[in-house]
């Protein structure tokens, strides 16, 4: 057996311990390489249990994970005598079953967040049982964080608990630092905000000791006043401008958060749509977004202007008593240790909160788009008692979040009423030995209030705070999420294509080891139609999702004009590929608007004509608006099949090399159906044409049909060749004669 060679950054490769690794290295011999080498997490369905899975290129072996294990545990199954490899789903976990010719299946069983990985393990298994070189996956959907092996929120999502809050908070700053000039005036102003908030207890200092005690200098009086006075216009001068510029720059960083989390997601891959709920991404742009403007705004600024005053309180403080300083900050110490123990729970508190709200927007999201169905399922009691779960479920983490704090809260600030009394006691006794005048005891008591004040507004704010920063970590995650290769510097460009497009030995899966198409071979030239039918679920969809590159391959090659697709720049693709789904797509402007949206520069007369072609100009100058009439919320205005040639005219006018019609024409009445065909056809001339359709004597104008079948072309012919043929198709084709026929008898039946 050839020994395989494995790149040294496999994930199914994991470092396994060091005494694992000793058992290991006495079972193996010199010259056996490891080729998979993973650990689960469950001995049997029931039990919690490390166990490493090993695969060498002769035989598989499964090694226990405990320190006093020998090698007489480890049970070994020569690699020859494997038959196949299936990854089955339990109730909270999963089996990897590696059945043998001559002997009972191996089990190895796992926790519901490893079974990704044994999904490629198990795909992996079955290429080296038939003799193949494995496909290993160059990265695996990660379920728990690699630091702390905490289950992360989302799949391949950030581990809260791991991020550092001073990176989010740089990143904040970097925001509002695209407008430096701004931001230093900002900082000037909170710096003078600051002094000028110190100064009145220090001329208040002056008045008691130099005026009041010794009952004299009224011009020396009348000055400090002045000097009051004008501090307090500074004060109101310098709020003012804060308020001004602070704003200014808050909203503008915010507005750019908003943009770049917006084109992030327009430019994530469709994967990452699929493993997230719509209401929790739009959640971010919202409810996150939100949290975030308000703390830039509003708390970022007293965050700043809180922390000058500490440092500059304690500088003042220290020079005029350093011994009452110490009294001053003796119940600190157990204020910050308190913070520093309830940090962590708080954390959890607002991820969870976040969490929760989440999960209520997407109830919400779901519900309203689906609420047709609701209504006529008669759902309203059920949807309803839902929300409301999920809604105490939000209440009860808020009270628990906010119960946690008030108590927090209660106990800083009957701490912090110790050093006003170390202060009047200790400071009294140095007032009375002469060490301190009476005007610097009250300003060491008005300076406390002052100092103690920063720590009550961060217990009052401390939990709006961590949720912000919780939402900005939900929103830069989105925003660091890998993108699809638009930018690609080595791409291809080809600003037209000719249309041949060739699928060789091509395998994709949704979910990893877990193939939809498997080892497609098919050749089209330029301007054939190409019909593709099959069973639901055989892959047709898949078929031309990979051709529209939403998804790339996963082994094998998919070529446009002989090149590979990967390599092609994505923009250029793209821009020449015609989509008509089943359902298509209207945005929420005009008529005129969502023909043109593929062409944003065409001219009316351009609309008009592809209108024309797509026999859809008769019905729109019959609305009441014609070409600008607004189509409504995902074209709810008009009818399936004035949708339908909508969308028709938007692939006319945008003029692909490439066209894919996904279903154009299923679930329509005769006569709307003949003009959606007659469109159709003016549409397909010229260019390369997959068509998928439900009813199959539709494809009787293709050049070829492409049978499709638990994800591998079976049947590639004409009609007339896959007739005579007699094999998959044929049995389609009578099949859904035959329920035709028992429909129409059906309908027909009198007393029916």
């Amino acid at each position: 057996m050839t020994t395989t060679t494995i790149p040294p950054a496999a994930p199914l490769l994991e470092d396994l311990p060091l005494s694992v690794g000793r058992r290991l290295a006495e079972t193996l011999d010199p010259a056996e390489a490891s080729v998979i080498q993973v650990a689960t997490d469950m001995a049997d369905r029931h039990t919690f249990a490390a166990a490493w899975l090993v695969v060498t290129d002769r035989r598989v072996l499964l090694l226990p994970a405990t320190a006093t294990a020998d090698t007489a545990s480890v049970v070994s199954v020569d690699l020859r005598q494997v038959r196949t490899a299936r990854a089955e789903p339990l109730v909270g976990g999963g089996r990897l079953g590696i059945e043998r010719l001559d002997g009972a299946t191996l089990s190895v069983y796992y926790s519901n967040t490893l079974a990704p990985k044994f999904a490629e393990v198990s795909e992996c298994l079955k290429q080296l049982a038939g003799g193949e070189s494995p496909d290993l996956p160059t990265q695996i959907e990660r379920t728990r964080c690699e630091r702390c092996h905490r289950i992360l929120p989302e799949k391949d999502g950030v581990c809260p608990a791991c991020l550092r809050k001073l990176d989010t908070l740089g990143r904040l700053l970097r925001y509002m630092f695209k407008y430096p000039w701004r931001m230093m005036g900002l900082l000037t102003i909170l710096l003078l905000e600051t002094m000028a908030d110190l100064v009145p207890p220090i001329i208040t200092q002056y008045i008691i000791d130099d005026v009041l005690i010794p009952q004299a200098n009224l011009p020396l009086l009348g000055w400090l006043v002045l000097v009051l006075l004008a501090v307090n216009v500074l004060r109101w001068v310098t709020w003012v401008s804060r308020r001004w510029v602070g704003t200014w720059v808050g909203f503008r960083a915010i507005e750019q958060l908003r943009a770049d989390l917006y084109k992030a997601f327009q430019y994530l891959p469709l994967r990452f749509y699929d493993k997230r709920r719509v209401g929790g991404l739009i959640s971010r742009m919202s409810n996150d977004s939100d949290l975030v403007e308000i703390y830039l705004i509003f708390d970022m600024p007293y965050v700043i202007n809180n922390f000058l005053m500490v440092v500059f309180i304690l500088g003042y403080l220290s020079y005029l008593s350093w011994e009452l300083t110490l009294w001053v900050l003796l119940p600190v110490p157990p204020i910050l240790i308190g913070s520093a123990l309830i940090w962590k729970r708080m954390e959890a508190y607002w991820q969870r909160w976040s969490a929760k709200w989440s999960r209520l927007s997407s109830h919400l999201n779901e519900s309203i788009r689906g609420i047709r169905i609701v209504k006529a399922f008669a759902q309203e009691q059920r949807e309803s008692s839902r929300f409301d779960r999920r809604n105490a479920e939000l209440r009860d983490v808020s009270v628990s979040a906010e119960r946690t704090w008030v108590v927090f809260w209660m106990v800083t600030n009957f701490l912090m009423s110790f050093g006003v009394f170390f202060v009047w006691y200790f400071g009294g006794q140095q007032v009375l030995h002469q060490d301190l005048t009476p005007g610097e005891l009250m300003t060491f008591i008005t300076f406390i209030w002052m100092l103690y004040q920063p720590l009550k507004w961060f217990g009052d704010f401390y939990g709006f705070m961590m949720r912000a920063y919780a939402g900005a970590e939900r929103i830069f995650e989105v925003i660091d999420a890998r993108r699809e290769p638009f930018d690609k510097p080595e791409a291809t460009p080809i600003p037209k294509i000719d249309g041949a497009v060739e699928f060789d030995g091509a395998f994709f899966g949704y979910d990893p080891g877990k193939p939809v198409l498997k080892d497609a071979d098919l050749v089209v030239k330029p301007g054939e139609m190409i019909g593709l039918v099959g069973r639901s679920g055989a892959g047709k969809s898949t078929l031309i999702q990979l051709i529209c590159r939403f998804y790339d391959v996963t082994r094998g090659r998919l070529r446009i004009d002989g090149i590979d697709i990967r390599d092609i720049r994505l923009e250029d693709l793209r821009s020449q590929i015609g989509l008509v789904a089943q359902q298509s797509f209207l945005f929420n402007g005009s008529i005129a608007q969502n023909i043109a949206y593929g062409k944003p520069g065409a001219s009316f007369d351009d609309v008009l004509r592809a209108a024309h072609a797509a026999n859809a100009h008769e019905f729109i100058v019959k609305k009441p608006d014609g070409y600008d009439m607004i189509v409504g919320e995902q074209g709810n205005k008009l009818s399936g099949g004035e949708r339908q040639r909508l969308a028709i005219a938007r692939a006319i006018l945008h003029d692909p090399r490439i066209l894919i019609l996904d279903e154009a024409t299923s679930s329509l009445d005769t006569p709307t159906e003949k003009k959606i065909q007659e469109a159709i056809a003016r549409l397909v001339q010229g260019r390369t044409t997959f068509a998928i359709a439900h009813r199959l004597s539709t494809l009787r104008s293709a050049d070829r049909i492409v049978v499709l079948e638990q994800g591998r072309i079976v049947e590639v012919g004409t009609h007339t060749q896959l007739m005579e043929r007699q094999g998959f198709f044929y049995k389609l084709v009578k099949t859904q004669q035959a329920s035709t026929g028992a429909t129409t008898t059906g309908a027909t039946t009198p007393g029916d």
